[in-house]
């Protein structure tokens, strides 16, 4: 058999030759197009400052960049530098590149390897890899995990995780779950039908009671135990203090500074929560107890793997618990400024459960089109994370730069989905842009809005977390109307991105 060579391959039949031409074109092309392109050094963005590179700008008190204000500092960047803006100079980290065109971010995202690598948390490797390795071992769940030891738990956490069969059989209990928040708001809310300054830490609890992973913790109880609160507030330290160590100068590199400690304590307190929820599982599972298996039972039946299921635990409460419960805050008070599209959003509801009482299905969440056009509205406008990226794999053209392998790019689309160029009125808070067959619904890039990021590191939870946001809308919108009688509260990260100040939001029975 005649052997053609190919570059680098060696291609044998008449197939394989085709495919030796095409890569031959393919590579070609990207030569090409890399040899036209500007040099990386010439990509616009904020100068360095020797040894301090761009480090220094995240310092209190010298520098520019808050990181509570990330989403004010991105949009300086945009307006400043356009569309494409280098940050060099990172101490202990890769340059990054921020991206603000959705075509550019298509581009990205069509054409990633089979192993994407996402710009990983330094510190958070640091802590499953060499911290808790003997923990962890090989098998490190899908944050801060890349490769094929990321692609081979990624697929088999998958079938259950990203299922919609298997989302539907939880409907009914994150239903009871939501019911459970209704009746704790009527305890907790005062005589003018006002919740607590904290009522965050309430719904924080809804998330946690609903996680998908596990079967009842009683979180809304008002005995709840003390794990409760003990994980929530592990959560929040985790997320408020990533920042630090990644962005400014990273010390804990060399030392144990306290607020590498505080972190490192947090994931402890995490993992040894989520040990306890796997073993509760476990005993289930063997007793062969009645009744719907959680999430973590499911993936010890299929998997029969215990530290597959606790892995799956703690990654799933580090980012499910805090961005859930943000984005239904938001919501929540969007919908108390906007009293007309919460009024439109109550007809539908009632339209399609007449009864206060009736059950809530997949089917009737299925019908309720303006529910999730209001959900996606305030995703758009203020998205509980950001922005999201990967790390190039490779030498790559990207807005007409050369960008060599190894630097982050940052998918800026809190920025991106709040320009008028890819949301006509972009400033106003319209659901209807969202609804087949309106006219603003065709302006939009679908690349401009991805709340839960796209392609093969897609977020895991996403069915789960859609489900869990819709229904908890329900029951409260069916059960009461929500106002807000203060000053319009400024959003900011912490951790999340969320409304910064007490939600103090006033429940009227309906």
């Amino acid at each position: 058999m005649k052997l053609l060579r190919a570059g680098r391959r060696v291609i044998s039949s008449s197939s394989g030759q085709q495919q030796a031409v095409i890569t031959t074109l393919h590579d070609a092309q990207l030569s090409e197009e890399w040899e036209q392109a500007v040099p990386y050094e010439k990509v616009p963005g904020p100068k360095r400052l020797p040894f301090l590179g761009n480090t220094w700008r995240f310092i209190p008190l010298i520098g520019d960049f808050q990181i509570e204000h990330v989403d004010k500092v991105s949009k300086r960047l945009y307006h400043k530098y356009g569309k494409v803006v280098k940050m060099e100079g990172l101490l202990g980290r890769p340059d990054m590149l921020f991206l603000f065109d959705p075509d550019e971010i298509e581009k990205v995202f069509r054409q990633e390897d089979a192993l994407p690598f996402r710009p990983s948390m330094p510190s958070l490797n640091y802590y499953k890899h060499v911290y808790r390795k003997e923990f962890f071992g090989d098998n490190c769940g899908v944050i801060a995990v890349h490769g094929e030891k990321w692609q081979d738990f990624r697929s088999r956490v998958n079938q259950i995780m990203l299922q919609p069969r298997v989302t539907k059989m939880y409907v009914k209990s994150i239903a009871a779950t939501s019911q459970e928040l209704v009746d704790r708001i009527k305890t907790i809310k005062n005589r003018n039908h006002e919740v607590p300054a904290d009522f965050l830490n309430e719904i924080h609890k809804w998330s946690l009671e609903c996680e998908y992973l596990t079967n009842r913790l009683g979180c809304l109880d008002s005995d709840a135990h003390p794990d409760t609160q003990r994980l929530i507030d592990a959560v929040n330290t985790f997320f408020i203090n990533v920042p630090i160590l990644e962005l400014k100068v990273p010390f804990w590199k060399v030392w144990n500074t306290p607020t590498f400690k505080a972190y490192l304590n947090a994931l402890d307190t995490i993992r040894e929560i989520t040990m306890k929820h796997v073993t509760t599982a476990l005993q289930k599972l063997d007793k062969e107890e009645s009744g719907e298996l959680s999430v973590l039972q499911r993936v010890l039946r299929l998997e029969n793997d215990t530290k597959t299921a606790s892995n799956l635990a703690l990654d799933m409460f580090l980012v499910g618990i805090d961005t859930t419960s943000n984005a239904v805050a938001s919501i929540l008070y969007q919908l108390s400024l906007h009293q007309e599209n919460q009024a439109t959003l109550y007809e539908e509801i009632n339209t399609i459960l007449p009864d206060i009482n009736a059950q809530i299905t997949h089917e009737k969440l299925e019908q309720m089109h303006y529910l999730k056009a209001c959900i996606k509205e305030t995703m758009r406008m203020y998205p509980v994370v950001i922005g999201n990226g990967r790390c190039t794999t490779s030498d790559r053209v990207i807005g007409g730069y050369q960008i060599p392998k190894g630097v982050q790019i940052i998918f800026q689309h809190y920025v991106i989905s709040n320009l008028k160029e890819y949301f006509p009125r972009c400033d106003e808070f319209l659901p209807e842009r969202w609804l087949k067959g309106s006219e603003l619904s065709k302006c939009h890039h679908p690349f401009a809005s991805l709340p839960f990021g796209f392609g093969r590191r897609m977020c895991l939870g996403r069915r789960f977390a859609d489900l869990e946001i819709q229904t908890v809308l329900v029951e409260i919108i069916r059960n009461f109307k929500i106002e807000y009688h203060y000053e319009k509260l400024d959003y900011h990260i912490h951790p999340m991105y969320t409304p910064n100040g007490p939600l103090k939001l006033q429940f009227l029975n309906r």
